[in-house]
C-alpha cells in the first residue's frame, strides 16, 4: 500500500482489492457467501486532513458495507491498509443496505427466465419472454413482514417490439414482479387487470432517426494556451479557488475543502459537499403505480450508477476527466472511465460600468469552473454540476434529464393523476427531492446560522410606507433551525463565522439561496414520506457528526422510516457557535407534457452561495479586460 497519498484521495483499485481480501481472509467468506455493497475511503477526522503536509505518511483505512446474503445479515467493517488488519466489525441487524449493480443484473435475469412470470405475460398477451425489459427498483415499506425481513425488489415490466426499440414506450401495466434478491427468486407476481400494450414507436436513437437538423454550423471552444487550472492527482487549483475532488459509490461527486485564496490569506468556506439523498414519489394511487418511489441515492448509489462521460457530447472544450475508482458486489475494483468532468465555461458578464460623460465603458467577462458528473438510474439521468465563479460564488445545479417512467391506458382514457403523452401511454405525476450536506467551515469550524426575512416596516416608524429590512434571526438548537422556504419574505440563510469580523466589524459569512423549490404534495401518512422525513424542512442544522451523513439515515432501503434527520434532531444540540452542517432539501415537481416524451429535454434546481460579508469589497475587481474584437461580416448585430 501506498502510504503518501493525500488524506482525501479515493480509494485506489489496489487499495479495494486489498481490503477485500483482508475481510475474506480474516473471516474465511467464499465469494458467493457475500456481497460487498461498497468500500470507500473512511475519511480522517478533520483536524488531520487540515494539517496534512504534501508527501506526509498517512494511514489509510477503508469503510465497508457488507452483505452476507446466505444469512441475510448487514456487517459494517473498518480495514486498516496500513496495517493490514480489521479495525471494527458491527452487525447491523434489521436492515437492508443499498442495491448493488450486480444484484440488478441478476434480478433481470431471474424475472425473465422465471416459469411465473413467463405465464403471467402469456395472460397478458405477450408471447415473446425474450423482448421483455425489467427495470429493477426497490420495494419499499409499506407495513407487510417480507419487507422487514426478506431483501426484496419489485420491478417494473416494459417489451421491446425489435431490438433496437424504445421498451419504455411499451409498458406492461398490469405485472409486477417480487423478487428475493438474497435467492434470486421471483417470490410471486402481482398481477392486475391486462391493459393492452401502446402500440406507438418511441424511437430517440440516432440510427433510428433520419429527419435531423441540416441548418446547425459547427460551434468549437478552443484554449489555444491551455486551461487556467491546475490537478494534482485529486486536488485543483483554478485562480483564487482551491479544492479536492471525492467519489463514493453512494453520494457520488464530492467536493472537500472549498476554500479562497483572499489576496495571500487562504480561507475556508467548505470542508465537505455532497448530495446526502434523493426520493422520487409518484403521485398516482392506481395499483401498478402507487408503490413508485424510488431513494436513487441510498437505495441505488449515485456513484455506481455514474457514467462514462464523452468529449463533444456530455462536455465541450478544454477538459480534464477523472476516473472513479469502485468495487463489484465481488471486491473487485473497476473503473468508471472519465466519471468526472472539469473544464472552464466563458458566463457572460462578471460586472460591467459605462461612465455616460465620458462615454468610457469598462466590462469584465465572467468564466466559471464546472465540475460534473452524470448517472444514469434505470429509466432518469441526474447530471450533478458545481460551478465555482470568480466573484466568489459558489453554485450547485442538477439537471434532469433521461426518459419517463410511463404507464399504460385502455382507449379513450385520460389520467386524473398524470398526462397522455401518446396514444394509450401515459406519465404519471411526480416529484424529485434532493437533499444536500453542506459542511461550512466559514474562516474555521466555528460557525452559526442566520435566517434573514425581508419584512415592511411598521407604519409608525414608516411616514412614506416604502421601507423595508432584512430581519436576522438566529437558528439554534437543532429544532429551532428547522426551517420552510417562504416567498412573502424572501427568505435566505446566511452562515456566518462570530469570531471572525470583516472591516466593518461584522461576522464574516455566505448566504444560501434557494433556487426553484417546492413541498411534497403527498400526505405524511404515506410510505416513502415516513421515510423521507428530510422533505419536511427545506433547511436543517446540525452540529457536526462524522456518522450523520444522509438525510435518511444509513440504510433507507425498505426502512420503516423515522431515521435520519428526523431521529437526530430530536436530541435539540446546540447549532451555535459550533462545527455544524446545514442540509438543504429541494424539490421539482414534475406534470409532465407530450414535449417530455420520448426523451425529457433537461429540466434544472440548485441553489447559490454567495459571500455576503465575506470579502471587504468585490473579489472580481481583479479580473483583467478582455481584449477586443472587431466583429465578423457574418455577425447577426446590425
Amino acid at each position: 500500500m501506498s502510504t503518501y497519498l493525500h488524506p482525501l484521495h479515493p480509494l485506489t483499485a489496489e487499495e479495494i482489492l486489498a481490503t477485500k481480501k483482508i475481510i475474506c481472509t480474516e473471516n474465511n467468506y467464499l465469494d458467493n457467501q457475500v456481497r460487498f455493497v461498497s468500500i470507500t475511503l473512511a475519511e480522517p477526522e478533520k483536524a488531520i486532513v487540515n494539517t496534512y503536509k504534501k508527501g506526509e505518511q498517512t494511514h489509510r483505512k477503508a469503510f465497508v458495507v457488507l452483505l452476507n446474503s446466505l444469512e441475510a445479515k448487514t456487517y459494517e467493517i473498518l480495514v486498516s491498509l496500513t496495517a493490514g488488519r480489521i479495525l471494527e466489525t458491527e452487525y447491523i441487524p434489521g436492515v437492508q443496505p443499498t442495491m448493488t449493480a450486480d444484484e440488478q443484473i441478476e434480478c433481470e435475469q431471474a424475472v425473465v427466465n422465471s416459469p411465473l412470470f413467463k405465464a403471467a405475460l402469456l395472460r397478458h398477451g405477450i408471447t415473446q419472454p425474450e423482448m421483455v425489459t425489467v427495470d429493477i427498483w426497490t420495494a419499499g415499506h409499506y407495513g407487510a413482514e417480507e419487507e422487514s425481513t426478506t431483501r426484496l425488489a419489485r420491478p417494473l415490466c416494459f417489451v421491446k417490439f425489435d431490438e433496437t426499440d424504445n421498451p419504455y414506450a411499451h409498458p406492461i401495466e398490469g405485472i409486477r414482479p417480487v423478487v428475493d434478491l438474497n435467492t434470486m427468486q421471483v417470490l410471486r407476481i402481482e398481477e392486475y387487470d391486462v391493459t393492452p400494450i401502446p402500440q406507438q414507436l418511441g424511437n430517440y436513437r440516432a440510427d433510428r432517426l433520419s429527419n435531423f437538423r441540416t441548418d446547425i454550423k459547427p460551434l468549437d471552444i478552443i484554449q489555444p494556451e491551455g486551461p487556467s487550472f491546475t490537478v494534482d492527482g485529486y486536488e485543483v487549483y483554478w485562480q483564487k479557488w482551491n479544492f479536492y475532488i471525492g467519489f463514493t459509490s453512494r453520494e457520488g461527486l464530492v467536493l472537500n475543502k472549498i476554500s479562497y485564496n483572499d489576496e495571500g490569506n487562504v480561507r475556508s468556506i467548505l470542508y465537505r459537499a455532497s448530495l446526502s439523498e434523493m426520493v422520487v414519489p409518484y403521485g398516482d394511487p392506481t395499483k401498478t403505480q402507487y408503490k413508485k418511489n424510488a431513494f436513487d441515492t441510498g437505495e441505488y448509489g449515485m456513484g455506481q450508477c455514474a457514467n462514462s462521460l464523452e468529449l463533444g457530447c456530455d462536455c465541450l472544450g478544454y477538459i480534464k476527466y477523472f476516473d472513479a475508482v469502485l468495487n463489484d458486489s465481488k471486491g473487485n475494483p473497476f473503473t468508471i472511465k472519465n466519471a468526472i468532468c472539469m473544464h472552464e465555461e466563458d458566463y457572460g458578464i462578471l460586472w460591467k460600468h459605462t461612465d455616460r460623460r465620458t462615454g468610457q465603458p469598462e466590462v469584465r467577462r465572467s468564466r466559471r469552473l464546472v465540475v460534473s458528473s452524470v448517472s444514469t438510474v434505470e429509466n432518469y439521468e441526474y447530471g450533478f454540476f458545481w460551478y465555482l465563479y470568480q466573484d466568489g460564488n459558489i453554485q450547485f445545479e442538477i439537471k434532469l434529464t433521461g426518459i419517463l417512467s410511463l404507464g399504460a391506458l385502455e382507449a379513450n382514457i385520460k389520467p386524473k393523476y398524470g398526462n397522455l403523452i401518446a396514444p394509450q401511454l401515459y406519465a404519471p405525476n411526480h416529484q424529485h427531492f434532493f437533499n444536500m450536506r453542506l459542511d461550512f467551515d466559514i474562516d474555521g469550524e466555528q460557525n452559526s446560522v442566520y435566517e434573514l426575512n425581508v419584512v415592511q416596516e411598521e407604519d409608525e416608524l414608516n411616514p412614506y410606507f416604502n421601507a423595508f429590512y432584512a430581519q436576522s434571526t438566529l437558528l439554534s438548537p437543532e429544532l429551532a433551525a428547522q426551517r420552510k422556504l417562504n416567498i412573502d419574505t424572501a427568505r435566505t440563510w446566511k452562515i456566518v463565522n462570530p469570531n471572525v469580523k470583516n472591516v466593518m466589524g461584522e461576522p464574516v459569512g455566505y448566504k444560501l439561496m434557494p433556487g426553484d423549490n417546492c413541498v411534497a404534495f403527498a400526505n405524511e401518512k404515506t410510505s416513502w414520506y415516513r421515510r423521507a422525513g428530510f422533505v419536511k424542512n427545506h433547511l436543517w442544522v446540525t452540529p457536526f457528526n462524522p456518522a450523520e451523513m444522509y438525510g435518511a439515515g444509513n440504510y433507507p432501503n425498505q426502512h420503516k422510516g423515522g431515521d435520519g434527520l428526523e431521529k437526530w434532531t430530536k436530541a435539540n444540540r446546540n447549532t451555535q457557535n459550533t462545527d455544524i452542517v446545514v442540509w438543504y432539501t429541494m424539490g421539482h415537481t414534475h406534470i409532465p407534457r407530450m414535449e417530455d416524451y420520448p426523451v425529457m429535454p433537461t429540466a434544472y434546481i440548485g441553489f447559490l452561495l454567495k459571500p455576503n460579508g465575506f470579502f471587504s469589497q468585490n473579489p472580481a475587481n481583479d479580473v483583467p479586460p478582455s481584449e477586443k474584437k472587431e466583429a465578423t461580416k457574418t455577425s447577426c448585430c446590425k
